[in-house]
């Protein structure tokens, strides 16, 4: 479990980036951030790691406080994954995935071990352990990012806008590989978007921010959707339009549902 309790993060320019912000990540779910540019969700993830030290505040794990952990240490204990991968381009897929695993001890040969082990788990074939980072698409480079963080089998695995620089095809199949993954894994993810469909998709609890970090709603998406907390949260999460302003149309046949552009989006069906 992840405590953040009256956090601040204000840097030396005087911009404040998170203000007074307190929440419980639970352990072995996933938990999404989400919100606009700006709005301090890349802050709180880093946070995490201590890539980004805290002003105000305290941040726990387990009930420790991180302050007392060696930042190098902690940041090898947390699996972090980036948008664009971040791949070591001079470094083989192997080697990128057993990176981690190196430097906190394990033998080259075990390390690669692990590594062919993890590229069968996110979905990659062995044939392309030796190829470099500019020899894989956009999204095997993804692949290979999620597996370079869970590489050290950590309990945390921070993901920072991890499918954002793919096509819309690929960023589906990511995000239908990663479900997969933490059904069998069960990790305690904190995953950062601005898009509020892979929220809702993703997340098992969802936290909408506001600039500086503050909470406009957290819950789950059906908590969300159907009580949203202000105009803000509505409107973000578009229930005023598209395909969430969802409606019952009678036609010949039956009723069915359909959006705010009038396309059918469904059928009703009895007891259901």
């Amino acid at each position: 479990m992840i405590e953040f309790a009256a956090v601040t993060k204000r840097f030396p320019d005087g911009t404040v980036a998170v203000d007074d912000f307190s929440l419980v990540i639970p352990a072995h779910r996933t938990t999404v951030l989400v919100g606009s540019s700006g709005c301090g969700k890349t802050t709180l993830l880093r946070m995490i790691n201590r890539m980004v030290d805290i002003t105000a505040g305290r941040i726990e794990i387990d009930g420790d406080d991180i302050a007392g952990r060696d930042p190098v240490q902690l940041r090898r204990s947390i699996g972090y994954v980036m948008q664009n991968s971040g791949l070591l381009p001079h470094f083989t897929v192997a080697d990128n995935i057993a990176t981690v695993p190196v430097l906190t001890g394990s033998s080259r040969r075990d390390a690669r071990a692990r590594a062919l082990e993890l590229m069968d788990t996110v979905g990659l074939d062995r044939a392309m352990a030796d190829r470099y980072p500019s020899q894989l698409s956009g999204g095997q480079q993804q692949r290979v990012g999620v597996a370079r963080g869970l590489a050290a089998d950590p309990n945390i695995l921070l993901m920072d806008e991890p499918f954002g620089a793919v096509d819309p095809i690929v960023r589906a199949e990511l995000q239908e590989e990663l479900l997969r993954l933490q059904r069998e894994i069960g990790k305690t993810i904190v995953f950062v978007t601005h898009d509020i469909d892979e929220a809702f998709l993703l997340g098992d609890q969802v936290v909408i921010l506001e600039k500086g970090a503050h909470i406009a709603q957290a819950g789950t998406p059906d908590e969300i959707i159907e009580h949203p907390a202000g105009d803000f949260v509505a409107s973000f999460i578009g229930t005023d339009r598209g395909k969430r302003a969802l409606r019952v149309k009678s036609t010949p046949t039956g009723d069915v549902v359909v959006d705010a552009d009038g396309r059918t989006q469904g059928v009703l069906v009895e007891g259901g």
